[in-house]
């Protein structure tokens, strides 16, 4: 209680990540070493993508965005939990709650519209490549990028002001460690069964239509590239199709669970569990994957660095 003695009776309390469990500080800096592993990920494939000429391409532009999204998603959560738990505070204002679900959400979303173009764009490489140029052109790309940025934000944005306008009765402890929407309406004192059927609809549109849209794309990936005669061409596209699968998988399964099943089916350390996949472990896998598994992103990490030894 003493901890609570200079918390302002507007600000939520964030119970933090699995607070029952006795290793609490390891699990946090371990966290921590997953988010610099993720920061330094994201920012090299950045780079690479932005210097490296062979990678000019409209799958590493998207892949760019991916990586620029994850460095934001990350950030969103983490610092605050690592600062409040080394602080030993719990607290986080009534307004950064609001900014932070809003970053959450929007960024989230915006994750789910590009990962969907991504399965397109691999679509139409491998069953239309004589029309790839074409159809993914640059002024396509960059629709792409504005559509999912946007999109994201504009439905956060909602989604936010509305969650954040219910009434909270008695404790305000979020049993979470960032302000997720649904642990947040879970506080609330008044009914919120209206709003979670529009919280289902829209998760339909930004998690469960994107997941089926990506798989289709995939099987008919799949399909087509059975009918290669290259062996070389079959490895390559496989191993590209099999790294987006991966990344979709981790990140949009846990997703389906959290926003489309009813709270009470779930607990809350479950909940933080499937938070942990698509806000921390994604974004630091998403640079391994796509770039161990990719000889271009390794060549170009090869030439960039090459350049870098012959300049000095």
């Amino acid at each position: 209680m003493a901890k609570r003695n200079n918390i302002s009776t507007t600000d939520f309390i964030l119970l933090g990540l699995f607070p029952e469990f006795q290793y609490a500080s390891l699990l946090v800096y371990l966290i921590l070493l997953v988010y610099l592993i993720a920061l330094t990920g994201n920012s090299i494939l950045i780079f690479l993508i932005w210097l490296d000429v062979h990678l000019h391409t409209p799958m590493y532009f998207l892949l760019s965005q991916l990586s620029l999204i994850d460095l934001f998603y990350i950030s969103s959560s983490v610092p605050k939990m690592v600062i409040n738990h080394s602080l030993g505070k719990h607290s986080i204002s009534f307004t950064g709650c609001g900014i932070q679900m809003f970053f959450c959400l929007s960024l989230g979303g915006a994750e789910c519209l590009l990962l969907t173009f991504m399965s397109y764009d691999r679509f139409v490489a491998v069953c239309n490549p004589l029309q790839y140029t074409v159809i993914m052109n640059s002024k396509v790309c960059l629709l792409i990028a504005v559509a999912s940025w946007t999109g994201g934000a504009l439905n956060s944005l909602i989604q936010t002001i509305y969650t954040m306008h219910f009434p909270v009765c008695g404790l305000k402890e979020i049993n979470h460690f960032f302000c997720e929407m649904p642990a947040v309406l879970k506080l609330s004192c008044q009914d919120t069964s209206d709003y979670e059927m529009v919280v289902f609809v829209v998760s339909i549109i930004f998690i469960l239509i994107p997941f089926n849209l990506i798989f289709a794309s995939y099987i008919q990936i799949f399909l087509t590239v059975l009918k290669m005669k290259s062996p070389e061409g079959r490895s390559k596209a496989l191993a590209t199709c099999s790294s987006h699968l991966t990344v979709v998988s981790l990140y949009l399964g846990p997703g389906i669970v959290v926003y489309m099943t009813p709270g009470s089916s779930h607990t809350p350390a479950l909940d933080q569990g499937l938070s942990v996949f698509y806000t921390i472990l994604t974004p630091m896998l998403n640079p391994i994957i796509y770039s161990l598994r990719n000889k271009e992103v390794v060549g170009a990490l090869r030439r960039v660095l090459r350049k870098k030894l012959v300049s000095k």
